[in-house]
């Protein structure tokens, strides 16, 4: 994930809508998409990228990625690379979209140019946060720990540039500061992997992590904790059941009536609407796009940009809540407010983390994205070109 922002018109709402904002919001969401639908997306985004040259760059790399989606590798390696073409018009983001090229080369099971794509982009020392997560994350996920610790640490040292100190203050300073972030606490979970001792950064990885968790509890874990070797296999193999496994020995070793719910644990809640009843919020109450915008892909980047400036402020336990219209207008009822009411509304998102029906953000980069794409949210909310 990054603080990266795009800027190229996307304030102007007609054009979103018409362009890739149409295009991302034509992603279905409910049942989980089929090959076939991100195929027709895919489609869709090349031309979509055709009639609208403004927005090519971001639409070509949604249908790279629906492309990789649908299991069609060759064909998203053939878009990034269209954008890579130093012939061609070129990208923003050239390390990025590199970074986007390697991993589906990866997936391919094209592993010798993956390995080639890697020690080109190594080579370069790029300055490019985000995309050095993503090459460091593929060793990573392939068991090959030293070279994704090596990347790590490439990655921090690039990130901030080559002869800076690595202190927590200059991290949170880096206006890419959570990428930043995610290569130091990166770095000391394949250190540990590795049964390497602690250093400096490890310790600046400790407090960086201290600074943003929850205490749970009461308590924070630490990292040392939560990267443990046989945790974290063990993580790989029984995902979010571990988490829960983990959560309710906690509570059941309070006492009874000290028990918070799930929701208690969290402070901040977000609410986000999904497409149909974001539809029906602005039917209902057409000035409720004073608050949320009147496109739902805009929204959407909305609900992950104030979540990250949340964080960015110190709000140290965020969530995300999926509102409903019926269960709107059922709050206001109960609760005598107005639904069309900010305080309502804002009201209803603390019910919703209270009642334990909120989810936990971020999600883990290769766990399903918030928003309930039902794809990775490193590819979806949390793709760092979206943000």
């Amino acid at each position: 994930m990054t603080s990266k922002r795009r800027t190229g018109g996307k304030s102007n709402k007609n054009k979103s809508a018409r362009t890739n904002g149409h295009a991302l919001a034509t992603r279905p969401s409910a049942p989980p998409p089929t090959p076939e639908t991100h195929t027709r997306f895919a489609r869709e985004s090349e031309e979509l990228a055709e009639r609208y040259p403004e927005d090519r760059e971001q639409l070509l790399m949604e249908a790279a990625d629906a492309w990789s989606d649908a299991g069609e590798y060759d064909r998203a390696v053939t878009l990034y690379e269209r954008l890579l073409d130093p012939a061609g018009e070129g990208c923003a983001e050239p390390d990025l979209v590199d970074a986007f090229r390697i991993g589906t080369l990866w997936d391919a099971g094209r592993e010798e140019e993956a390995r080639a794509a890697s020690a080109a982009f190594r080579r370069r020392h790029p300055r490019d946060a985000g995309a050095w997560n993503f090459v460091a994350e593929a060793f990573e996920e392939r068991d090959e720990t030293t070279t994704a610790a090596e990347c790590y640490t490439a990655g921090v040292t690039h990130a901030l540039g080559t002869g800076a100190p690595v202190t927590v203050d200059t991290v949170e300073a880096d206006p890419h500061h959570f990428d930043v972030e995610m290569l130091v606490i990166g770095r000391h979970r394949v250190r540990r992997l590795l049964g390497e001792p602690h250093d400096d950064w490890d310790d600046v990885a400790d407090a960086l992590h201290e600074r943003r968790a929850s205490p749970l509890l009461g308590r924070v874990n630490t990292l040392d904790e939560m990267h443990d070797p046989v945790r974290l296999k063990r993580l790989k193999e029984e995902g979010s059941a571990l988490l829960e496994d983990e959560l309710r020995g906690l509570l059941d070793s309070l006492p009874a009536d000290d028990r918070p719910t799930p929701g208690r644990l969290r402070s901040v809640c977000v609410l986000y609407w999904p497409p149909e009843e974001f539809a029906q919020l602005l039917k209902r109450w057409p000035k409720s796009a004073d608050a949320y915008g009147d496109d739902h892909a805009g929204h959407r980047r909305q609900v992950e940009r104030t979540l990250r400036e949340l964080s960015d402020e110190g709000a140290p336990s965020l969530a995300v809540g999926h509102a409903a219209l019926t269960g709107l207008t059922a709050y206001a009822a109960g609760d005598g407010g107005s639904p069309d009411s900010p305080a309502t509304r804002s009201a209803y998102g603390a019910e919703l983390a209270r009642r334990g029906e909120a989810a936990d953000w971020p999600p883990p980069r290769n766990g399903p994205c918030w928003c309930g794409s039902e794809r990775k949210y490193k590819k979806c909310c949390g793709n760092p070109a979206l943000g």
